[in-house]
């Protein structure tokens, strides 16, 4: 990319500074929107304890300085204001980077200029979004434009939405017909930012909502009923509530021929007391969330596979699969092809969730 993002402080003469600086310069330069945001910070802390460059980015400049002293890199570490009103700003911040992971939500008022800039400008982009509406506007809207710039998008490469493809992708493959995928998530203690409560009440209130039955995508209202999903030891059967607004609904069909995809959420997430009321509480209290997330396919003759992760903290989890998949991106290990795509279309499922595990991110399932 051509322009370069302003440091927040000017290394030291020495040589070996200058030297590192040199060394620096050639590296990639990853932005992270919203990087004021928990999600954004834990994504540049991420990215930071790999030694890479990472460009703070957002719409308040003072945060952005804030966490830019916080993390104390100064050599790795440079800030760009970039209102989402401001399109030449949005435009200059995604040419300066080689990859943008955008964090900062809700997805369906913060996602489309920021993904816009990305596909006009040809820059890798990756997102945190859940909403499926948001997803499915990337590939209706976007396709065209990054496929001729040559961008690759990447909608929801986090823990909500990610986790899901990427196993629905690991556990189909190989079955000759499948009749359903049934993504699962058992979720506890989870203490939700001010963008997530803000995401979960235009959600909650949301009427026309995307699903995929009888081998198509519909968008209508649908009725909110409550299941029974077999969830994997220890964890076992839980009522859930179904279905839950979240994009593999949009990006398994592209990969796996089902002929419906549901994703459930268990009810006693929402019925916890600290959900709502956790804004403003510290990252460590923030971090104490358990997560299961299971994936069951069902065979149109009957049969089927399983596959599942384990693990604590969906905030770092969904910010190490964004990570994973930006580095893979700048290091020229992405998809063959361009334009806007799944997580699993990007990615060999089974071999980016192994590699997540042998991180320590979770434990992982799969079939045989």
């Amino acid at each position: 990319m051509t322009a370069q993002a302003t440091p927040t402080s000017t290394p030291t003469s020495t040589s070996a500074s200058a030297s590192a600086s040199a060394s620096a310069r050639k590296a990639p330069l990853f932005a992270v929107y919203g990087a004021n945001g928990h999600t954004g910070r834990v994504v540049a802390s991420e990215l930071l304890a790999r030694q890479q460059r990472v460009l703070l980015a957002g719409r308040d400049e003072r945060a952005l300085h804030a966490v830019a002293d916080e993390l104390g890199v100064p050599d790795l570490v440079s800030i760009r204001h970039a209102p989402l009103d401001d399109r030449p700003a949005l435009r200059a911040l995604t040419e300066s980077a080689d990859v943008i992971i955008h964090c900062a939500g809700p997805f369906t008022t913060t996602g489309e200029p920021v993904a816009t800039a990305a596909a006009e400008t040809g820059t890798a982009y990756v997102d945190h979004a859940i909403e499926p509406h948001h997803v499915k506007y990337l590939f209706d809207s976007l396709q065209a434009t990054a496929q001729r710039t040559g961008a690759v998008l990447l909608p929801q490469m986090s823990f909500y939405g990610g986790l899901g493809d990427l196993l629905a992708a690991a556990a189909s493959a190989g079955l000759p017909d499948v009749d359903k995928v049934t993504v699962g998530y058992a979720v506890t203690g989870w203490r939700m930012t001010q963008g997530a409560v803000n995401t979960a009440n235009l959600l909650i209130g949301e009427i026309d909502r995307i699903g995929f039955t009888d081998g198509a995508q519909r968008v209508g209202p649908v009725e909110i009923r409550n299941a029974v999903f077999p969830f994997p030891p220890p964890v076992g059967p839980r009522t859930t509530i179904v279905p839950f607004p979240s994009g593999e609904v949009v990006t398994v069909p592209r990969h796996v021929p089902a002929r419906a995809v549901e994703v459930q959420l268990t009810a006693s997430t929402f019925e916890e007391e600290q959900i709502f009321t956790s804004v403003d509480v510290s990252p460590q209290e923030r971090a104490k969330t358990e997560f299961t997330v299971a994936v069951q396919v069902t065979g149109a003759a009957g049969g089927g596979r399983n596959a599942h992760v384990r693990g604590r903290d969906i905030w770092r989890a969904g910010a190490v699969v964004s990570v994973e998949a930006a580095l893979r991106l700048a290091g020229g290990e992405g998809p063959e092809k361009t334009g806007v795509l799944g997580p699993a279309e990007a990615f060999a499922a089974p071999e980016f969730l192994r590699a997540l595990a042998e991180s320590g991110t979770f434990t992982l399932t799969l079939p045989g």
